[in-house]
């Protein structure tokens, strides 16, 4: 017992003697690097929301649709009319919709940076400024895959706007600022940290999106909003929250600046993003594949198919390959090496490092068009389902009710096709593949080329005679 006291001196000694030679010159470091541009953790949300406020703005939308009169079959009913004392009524009446969500301010343009679904549809859009200043925007371009839009206001006065910052540096556990008008409250500032990275079909498996996952409170009409971190730089748009009540339950989701920065610099300047294309059919390396493989790490792209005339078979890339790095940045897996190609710009020369029959090999692909995949991956498509396909019109989207003019209309199939076969007829829609929805003919072309031969595939199908959907199973070639 008397050692243990007498270290226990010893060492309360040590620590008293360090805090009085050490403490003074510590504070005095603190208060220099403040001086320098520190962040002072006491005052740090209220510098950034005073900053940050004036360059996010309310934004409100005006939707306008038409809605089929449900009293509309009793028109053709005289005797009922008459009984109910039910005027003459149109077949469809207009019916005016109001949305509410958030922007920032990106340049001294009036260019605003929100989320795709806040001004999808929109026959007007008003926006509110922080000093209560209202315009009339116009959309410049929206880009529903990554659930990103530009829209802009115009006015001779230079705008205040965000800065912005380097989502690959983000880390798991940092302290982040979320502003937006949650509710149509404005100027709601809130706080929290980053929860995790690299979130992956959250809203739709077949989208561009690697969200920042955050615990800051998120509520609908946050979206378009920006998420901060504690030196004022936006490192995220908030675009989603995870919830079963429909308000904020603790998991919010954010798109990656760098991600942001691609699409509004492509709106701005073409109205439309365009992205490149590899031509490979990809998978996630499971753990079982990663040691059948003789790979060191569950990381990676295996290659499931090639396409025939794709920048990736001139390449010499192999089905069976794994793609282990592109541009000499790791490949977590099949969603990372999508986005990375998508936003890598066309005609650019880049290197990838596969893995093939336990060796590390290096090859060179030119990045291809997306659009010139379209045609090339519908060619395959039509070959491979031995058919003829197109978008739905507005028309066909009305006479089955349907929201919008979504899925692929079968034209033509041949006799031994294996849709027909399954029973699938022209003039039917298909509306969903394997769980994924089909939002239009490229989304169809698209999802069915990622679908591996053999495979048995659920399709989600319209009949055009009854208008009844039904799943039909479909094995693919």
């Amino acid at each position: 017992m008397r050692v243990d006291v007498k270290v226990n001196v010893r060492l309360r000694a040590a620590i008293l003697v360090f805090s009085i030679i050490l403490l003074p010159s510590l504070l005095a470091a603190f208060a220099e690097a403040q001086e320098k541009g520190g962040i002072d953790l006491t005052t740090a949300i209220t510098k950034v929301a005073k900053d940050t406020i004036p360059a996010i703005v309310h934004v409100e939308v005006t939707q306008r649709t038409e809605v089929i009169n449900p009293l509309f079959p009793f028109e053709e009913n005289p005797a009922i009319r008459r009984f109910f004392n039910l005027p003459r009524m149109p077949r469809k009446f207009k019916r005016e919709l109001r949305g509410l969500g958030t922007g920032m301010l990106i340049d001294p343009q009036g260019h605003i940076l929100t989320d795709s679904h806040v001004v999808s549809g929109a026959t007007k859009i008003q926006v509110l400024l922080a000093d209560g200043r209202q315009y009339t925007a116009k959309l410049i371009g929206a880009d529903p895959k990554t659930d990103l839009a530009v829209i802009r206001i115009s006015t001779k006065e230079k705008l205040p706007h965000v800065k912005f910052g380097n989502s690959d540096t983000v880390d798991v556990g940092q302290w982040v600022i979320a502003i937006g008008h949650p509710r149509g409250l404005s100027q709601t500032v809130t706080q929290g940290i980053i929860s995790a990275k690299h979130r992956r079909g959250i809203t739709d498996p077949s989208t561009y999106q690697d969200f920042l996952q955050t615990d800051a409170a998120i509520n609908p009409g946050n979206s378009g909003g920006p998420l901060l971190t504690l030196g004022g730089e936006v490192i995220g748009v908030n675009s989603a929250i995870a919830s079963v009540s429909g308000g904020f339950e603790g998991i919010g989701f954010a798109i990656p600046s760098n991600i942001a920065v691609h699409i509004m610099k492509a709106l701005i300047a073409h109205g439309k993003v365009q992205r490149g294309w590899l031509g490979v059919s990809v998978q996630d390396v499971t753990y079982d594949l990663s040691r059948s493989l003789g790979l060191a790490q569950v990381k990676g792209a295996l290659v499931a198919e090639v396409v025939k005339e794709s920048p990736a078979e001139t390449a010499g890339i192999q089905a069976g390959d794994v793609i282990l790095s592109f541009q000499g940045k790791e490949v977590a897996d099949a969603g990372q090496l999508r986005n990375e190609v998508a936003s890598t710009p066309v005609g650019r020369n880049v290197s990838l490092g596969l893995w093939r029959k336990g060796k590390r090999l290096d090859v060179t692909a030119k990045i291809g068009s997306l659009e010139t995949a379209t045609k090339i991956i519908a060619s395959a498509v039509k070959e491979r389902l031995g058919g003829e396909f197109r978008s739905v019109t507005e028309n066909e989207a009305e006479k089955y009710a349907l929201e919008a003019p979504v899925g692929a209309v079968v034209v033509s199939l041949k006799a031994k096709s294996p849709l027909k076969e399954a029973g699938i007829e022209p003039r039917d829609i298909i509306l969903g593949i394997n769980g994924q929805t089909v939002d239009n003919i490229e989304s169809f072309y698209s999802i069915i080329s990622a679908v591996p031969s053999g495979k048995q595939t659920t399709f989600l199908v319209l009949d055009h005679r009854s208008g009844d959907m039904a799943t039909v199973q479909v094995r693919l070639k």
